[in-house]
Formats: C-alpha cells, structure tokens, sequence
C-alpha cells in the first residue's frame, strides 16, 4: 500500500501549478475540467513518482490564517531534495524570488536537516535531504 497523491485546494491554480514545476521540477498532466460542477484540477507527478493534485472551485473558501500560523489537520508538505546543499541552494532561491521563509535552514532536534518557507497560497512547505 502507499499514498496515491495528496491535493491541494487552490485559489489561483496557474499559479500554484507553475510554482511546483518551477521549483519542484514538477510534471503536469492535461487540465481536468468539470463544467457542471465548475471544478478545474491538474495532477503533477514529481521524479520520484509522488503526485499533487491541485484543485480549483469557485465556491471553496480560503482558511482565515496568519503567514505561519499552525493549524488541526495537515500540516505541511515535505519535499526531499537530497542534500543539504540542495536544500541550501532551493532555499535562498525561494527567498530571494520572494517567497516566505519560516524556518531554517537548520538541522532538528531529531536529526532533520530541513527549511520552512509558504508556498504561493500560504501552505506551508518543509524542504528537506
């Protein structure tokens, strides 16, 4: 058994999807389209064969958050780049094109080598080895 994909809800799906090929080196497979039920999604499968679904309808609301703020539920995406180097590198990336760091780069008290920053929409985003 495994995770078949995890799905994101998002505001601005071009976005969101042009976020995770441009940093993620992610592949997009053709927009899906429900007319009916005005629903729009793209699945992304990364090298590894992971996938994201995104996902977009006008009726489903933003989460009243703060940058950072923690919440019940998921809590972040994990994405594995396979060195501190490489999380070093992707990191300031990021932050220099203007995306919000939260944490780190920094090795954890369990032995975690891994950075914090939000992704266009806020979702929080751990890049680690």
């Amino acid at each position: 058994m495994h995770i078949a994909h995890l799905a994101i809800w998002a505001k601005n799906l071009e976005n969101l999807k042009t976020f995770y090929e441009r940093y993620f080196g992610a592949q997009t497979a053709a927009q899906y389209r429900n007319a009916q039920k005005q629903f729009q999604a793209y699945f992304l499968t990364f090298a590894s064969g992971a996938r994201l679904e995104l996902m977009h309808r006008p009726d489903i609301l933003p989460m009243a958050r703060q940058a950072g703020q923690e919440f019940l539920g998921y809590a972040h995406l994990a994405m594995s780049v396979g060195s501190e180097a490489a999380v070093d590198a992707l990191t300031m990336r990021l932050v220099n094109d203007g995306y919000q760091r939260l944490d780190g780069p920094r090795r954890t008290g369990d032995g975690y080598y891994e950075s914090v920053v939000l992704d266009p929409e806020g979702n929080r985003l751990e890049i680690t080895v």
